[in-house]
C-alpha cells in the first residue's frame, strides 16, 4: 500500500514538473518578446530596480513551505538565464560569437576568404574601351579574377570627374565578359542598386558612404556580395555595426575592407590601421581586405604595405592599376602601370605570400 502511495506522489511530482517545464518555456517566448523590444528601443537588458521589486514581492507572497532566502535563490537563476536569452538575441549576425566559422564569400566562383588570399585590381575609373581593353589584357596575364572599376565617383570637388555612370558599368562588365573575371564597383544612391546588379558581381559600397544606411539597407535586401569600406574616420566599431546593417537585411555576403583613416600624418594620403586586420578577424567571421592604393597614396611603399596586411591575416589586397596613370581622370599619382603592377604581383608571388601564377600552353 505504501508503494502504491509512492509511485502515485511521484506521479503528481512528475506532472508538476512538466507543467513548470511549460511555464519556463512560456516565460522565456515572453522575456525574449520583451527582449527584442528593449534592443529595439535600446533599453539595458539589466534592470536592478526592476529585479529587487520582482524577488520582493515574490518572497512577500510565499506561501511556504521553503524560505524566503530558497524562493530569492531559485527565481534569482530563473532571471539570470532570462537575461542570458536576452544577451544572445544581442549578439550581432556578424560577429564571431554568432559563427565561430570564418565565412567564404564566393564572387562567380571566386572565394574571397578561407586562406587564399586574392588580389584585386583595377583602374579607380573605368574611362573609355580602349583603357578597359588593356586592362582586361593585362588583368588576364597576371591571373586577376576579380576587377575593379568606378563607374560612379563621390570626389571631394564638384569639379572633378564624377564617373560615367551606368555606361561605365557597362563598359566594365563588357570587358569582364570578354576576359571572364567578375567584377567589383561602387554604388553611391540606394535607388541605383536595381541597376547595377545587372552589370556587376560585388557591389562596393565606398568610404564616403559606409554609414549611408539607406544604402546599407538597399545592397541588404540584395544577395549579391557586397565589398564595405571602413569610413574615412569610421571607428572599427562603426564599420561592424554598418556591416550588422546589410546583414540584418538577411544579405551576409559580406567582405569588409580596410583602406586607411584619417589623422594627422600627412606623410601618407591616410593612415593605414593595421591592427583593424586582426581585430577584425577576431571579432568578425567576415574576410578582410586591404586596399593598399588609397591607405597610402603612394606607389613606392604600396609593396611592403600588401605584404604586411597579407602577414597579419588580410584574405586579399585591393590595388589600382592604369594603363597611363598620368593621364587618368582620378586618383593618376597612385595608380600602378602596368610594369610596376607586374613587378608586384611577381614580388607577392615570389614570398609565397599569394598563389603562384597558373600558366597554360596550347
Amino acid at each position: 500500500m505504501a508503494e502504491d502511495r509512492l509511485k502515485d506522489l511521484r506521479s503528481e511530482l512528475d506532472v508538476i514538473n512538466l507543467e513548470l517545464l511549460q511555464l519556463l518555456s512560456k516565460r522565456a517566448d515572453v522575456v525574449q518578446r520583451i527582449g527584442h523590444l528593449k534592443q529595439t528601443r535600446g533599453v539595458a537588458i539589466f534592470d536592478p530596480e526592476r529585479e529587487k521589486q520582482q524577488l520582493d514581492r515574490l518572497v512577500e507572497e510565499n506561501p511556504g513551505p521553503f524560505p524566503d532566502s530558497t524562493i530569492r535563490h531559485l527565481f534569482k537563476q530563473i532571471f539570470q538565464a532570462s537575461q542570458g536569452l536576452q544577451e544572445e538575441q544581442r549578439k550581432l549576425l556578424v560577429s564571431r560569437q554568432r559563427n565561430h566559422e570564418d565565412t567564404v564569400v564566393t564572387v562567380r566562383g571566386i572565394k574571397i576568404g578561407g586562406g587564399v588570399p586574392i588580389v584585386v585590381g583595377g583602374p579607380c575609373s573605368v574611362e573609355t574601351d580602349d583603357q578597359m581593353e588593356k586592362i582586361g589584357q593585362e588583368m588576364q596575364v597576371q591571373g586577376i579574377q576579380l576587377v575593379r572599376g568606378g563607374a560612379f565617383k563621390p570626389r571631394t570637388s564638384p569639379y572633378d570627374f564624377q564617373g560615367l555612370g551606368e555606361k561605365g558599368l557597362r563598359m566594365l562588365r563588357d570587358t569582364a565578359r570578354k576576359y571572364g573575371f567578375a567584377t567589383v564597383s561602387e554604388i553611391v544612391n540606394p535607388a541605383d542598386v536595381e541597376m547595377a546588379i545587372q552589370y556587376v558581381d560585388m557591389i562596393q559600397v565606398g568610404a564616403r558612404n559606409m554609414q549611408n544606411f539607406e544604402l546599407l539597407k538597399a545592397v541588404g535586401n540584395t544577395r549579391v556580395p557586397v565589398l564595405l569600406k571602413r569610413g574615412l574616420s569610421a571607428t572599427i566599431e562603426e564599420l561592424i555595426y554598418a556591416a550588422e546593417y546589410i546583414a540584418a537585411r538577411g544579405n551576409e555576403q559580406i567582405v569588409l575592407c580596410e583602406r586607411g583613416i584619417r589623422t594627422y600624418e600627412k606623410a601618407t594620403r591616410n593612415t593605414l590601421d593595421i591592427s583593424a586586420v586582426p581585430i577584425l578577424k577576431q571579432e568578425t567571421h567576415l574576410p578582410v581586405l586591404v586596399d593598399v592604393t588609397h591607405s597610402t597614396g603612394r606607389k613606392d611603399i604600396m609593396l611592403p604595405v600588401a605584404k604586411a596586411a597579407l602577414a597579419v591575416g588580410a584574405d586579399g589586397i585591393m590595388v589600382e592599376v592604369h594603363p597611363e596613370p598620368q593621364v587618368a581622370l582620378s586618383d593618376a599619382k597612385q595608380q600602378l602601370n602596368f610594369a610596376e603592377f607586374d613587378h608586384f604581383m611577381e614580388s607577392l608571388r615570389s614570398s609565397g605570400m599569394i598563389p603562384a601564377l597558373v600558366t597554360t600552353h596550347g
